[in-house]
């Protein structure tokens, strides 16, 4: 039955290899091929899509990609689209970690990926802050959120934040009300199938202390509580696996930020850097294990997005009902903010005094600001750059 999905599988490939800018890139793609080149979708459902996944975590348009997929063809061409959507980028990214791990020393083209990142996490901050930060109670949020994230190198600190963000803007009274309708019964059994794992992933991880059980159980609950996309998500790994207080950091800010920068370079999801830093973790195990960490990381961030996909989608029709939702919402918008301003600060700290640095950071943030140049094309440039300066 999926022989007729073909065409559909073909132009999720197509997707795939030419969706660069990140979400809102991805959602213009999305418009142009799924809704009015091949109408696999109408635009209010596409639409509708895309205001669902964002209550979700995860790697956000990599979950509407699916869920067109899902709508077309139940569960088995869900998982094919998304195999299809994610695999172009985790095996560029997973290259890229043996590139960096046995010849970054010799390649000098990537010196100014590191600080060219900076500028793209400041902004994203940036624009997210227009859009989030509305009034003097999201503006505590943030701000609580961005010291929060700086003073407690916690992996449970942005969750924390995320949590409590949602908490504080429901208080508010002027959010979207209930809409009324009937309610579908919520079948708990998903919801138990998909903590079992995370329970399970964390067990395993501490009575192991072996490093793969421990990637694997990493990746699994970034996906799981990473809300805001994939700049939260190297935020998230920053701290990890860098900066993490009283722990030996298993990569250098450099080899994350170069990581970090040419995931902006490639088409794909962003949430596809998990390659390379699960590569980059396991490097000092020998090549094999590197291949494992890569697989590792792509599998592990991407399973979370899934599973809440498809156990939460048919019971959207409730959750859209219930106002509490949206006024979190906006709390844990606010915080997501507080969080990426929190990365900047840290990486900008990371890449020393340096003017040549501080120029590529201002240079990339403005190029994005007040220009339409293409995200890829300043990536090239900075390669360039690094390529041919002394």
């Amino acid at each position: 039955m999926l022989l007729r999905h073909i065409p559909f599988l073909k132009a999720v490939f197509f997707y795939s290899i030419t969706a660069f800018g990140g979400p809102q890139g991805h959602l213009a793609m999305m418009i142009k091929t799924f809704v009015e080149k091949r109408r696999d979708v109408t635009l209010e459902e596409l639409m509708e899509y895309t205001a669902f996944c964002q209550l979700l975590p995860g790697a956000s348009s990599t979950q509407t990609i699916t869920l067109i997929g899902y709508k077309r063809g139940g569960l088995p061409l869900a998982i094919l689209t998304l195999l299809i959507w994610i695999t172009p980028a985790c095996v560029l990214m997973g290259l890229l970690s043996f590139v960096v791990a046995y010849f970054h020393e010799d390649l000098k083209v990537f010196r100014f990926v590191q600080p060219m990142a900076v500028g793209f996490l400041g902004y994203a901050g940036f624009k997210a802050f227009k859009i989030s930060v509305k009034n003097y109670a999201t503006a505590g949020i943030m701000v609580g959120a961005l010291l929060l994230t700086v003073l407690f190198r916690s992996p449970w600190v942005f969750p924390s934040v995320i949590i409590a963000g949602g908490v504080v803007s429901n208080f508010s009274n002027k959010r979207i009300p209930d809409i009324p309708g009937k309610r579908r019964k919520i079948q708990w059994a998903n919801l138990w199938l998909f903590a079992l794992i995370f329970v399970v992933a964390g067990v395993l991880s501490e009575v192991t202390k072996a490093r793969p059980f421990r990637l694997f159980e990493n990746f699994y609950r970034f996906g799981s509580l990473v809300f805001g996309g994939g700049q939260v998500l190297i935020a998230a790994m920053l701290d990890q696996y860098v900066v993490r207080k009283n722990r030996v950091p298993l990569m250098t800010p450099q080899e994350f930020l170069t990581g970090a920068g040419m995931v902006q370079a490639i088409p794909g999801p962003t949430f596809s850097v998990a390659s390379f830093v699960g590569g980059m973790v396991m490097r000092d195990m020998g090549k094999g294990y590197q291949l494992l960490g890569c697989i590792i990381g792509s599998v592990a961030i991407f399973l979370p997005s899934l599973l809440l996909l498809l156990f939460f989608f048919p019971i959207w029709e409730n959750l859209k009902r219930h106002v509490y939702i949206f006024r979190a919402l906006e709390g844990i918008n606010a915080a997501v903010v507080g969080i990426m301003w929190a990365a900047t600060m840290i990486l900008l700290s990371s890449l020393g005094i340096e003017w040549m640095n501080v120029v590529v950071v201002i240079a990339t943030f403005c190029l994005l600001q007040f220009t339409r140049i293409p995200a890829p094309i300043i990536v090239v440039g900075c390669l360039l750059l690094g390529w041919f300066l002394p």
